[in-house]
């Protein structure tokens, strides 16, 4: 089927008698494969009598040599995968072989991606960013303080970048579009947290993404944003660009250092929210983050510092 689409991805259109020639099958045999295609990756595909066959949109493959090109000074090893279950996963499948960090996983499409708190992340084929980047940690966690938020200003301004110019950040682990989602951070670690372990940075950005009937809250995408097709190997290699300089940044001066930076991104500074932790809630207003990047809350009039993978903000309806 791959095959198929790489003919397809120009966009134009195709005879089935071209088609089948090409790939030395049937016109029906032709036909068939292209309901899988439909079916299982979810591309909408134009049929023509007289015409042929055309994909809606054109696609651009990932590529690392393209990546490359647009991001001479990278030289993280760049793995591709068509179809997976989770970039985060084979990351750190990756790290059990023993693989040298750092690396880079990418897909094409995710079968069962996820973001933060065990939801789903929908991973439709070819047309956004699943991105896993592998670092190894040496010396303890506490290097990796406030990480997550210093890869959402990378994320961040990559859209920016890209024409996004409303992107904006909500702690801990969202990039937003005024209240709809745009991409999202998930960190996992695995090894000692106190001596040698792995850190791999999950992003997920919706791209190309026009239709997404799975997803369960409001979202955008660059495309929808930007006004038009963006090509992820670009995308891909402005996020590694200034991802190098972010983490750099942390590595030397911690997150410290980022943290007004990162504030004046917060596009819930100052408003009334609540603080979810399992069937807990509460209220307060966000007075930004410390210097670990922990929320800041003020709870009738108190200060009150929180942290932890398990919580969720939400703003309150009077906001």
């Amino acid at each position: 089927m791959l095959t198929l689409l790489t003919l397809l991805k120009d966009g134009h259109f195709h005879s089935g008698e071209a088609l089948g020639a090409a790939l030395g099958v049937s016109r029906s045999a032709v036909w068939k494969q292209l309901q899988h295609l439909e079916a299982e990756l979810n591309l909408p595909i134009h049929k023509v009598r007289g015409k042929g066959y055309q994909l809606a949109s054109p696609l651009v493959f990932l590529n690392s040599e393209s990546i490359g090109l647009n991001a001479p000074g990278l030289t993280w090893p760049v793995h591709i995968f068509d179809t997976i279950d989770s970039t985060n996963a084979e990351a750190l499948r990756l790290v059990d072989a023993g693989h040298i960090a750092p690396f880079l996983v990418l897909a094409e499409q995710q079968t069962a991606g996820r973001g933060r708190r065990g939801r789903k992340w929908v991973s439709p084929f070819a047309q956004n960013v699943y991105y896993s980047l592998v670092l190894r940690v040496e010396g303890g966690v506490r290097q990796l303080e406030g990480l997550s938020l210093v890869v959402g200003l990378a994320v961040m301004q990559t859209l920016r970048e890209s024409g996004v110019q409303g992107a904006a950040l909500k702690w801990p682990n969202d990039v937003l579009v005024g209240d709809k989602k745009v991409a999202g951070i998930l960190l996992e670690l695995v090894g000692d947290p106190a001596d040698i372990c792995h850190v791999v940075i999950g992003v997920g950005i919706n791209v190309n993404m026009q239709k997404a009937e799975e997803v369960d809250q409001r979202w955008t995408s660059v495309r929808l944003e930007a006004g038009a097709s963006v090509d992820r190997n670009h995308l891909v290699a402005r996020l590694s660009v200034q991802l190098q300089g972010y983490l750099a940044r942390h590595k030397e001066s911690g997150f410290s250092a980022l943290q007004a930076e990162w504030e004046q991104s917060h596009l819930w500074q100052g408003r009334a929210v609540s603080l979810i932790a399992g069937a807990s809630q509460i209220d307060g207003e966000v007075l930004g983050v410390d210097h670990q990047g922990a929320l800041r809350l003020s709870v009738e009039g108190v200060e009150k510092i929180y942290s932890g993978g398990e919580l969720s903000l939400r703003l309150r309806d009077d906001s």
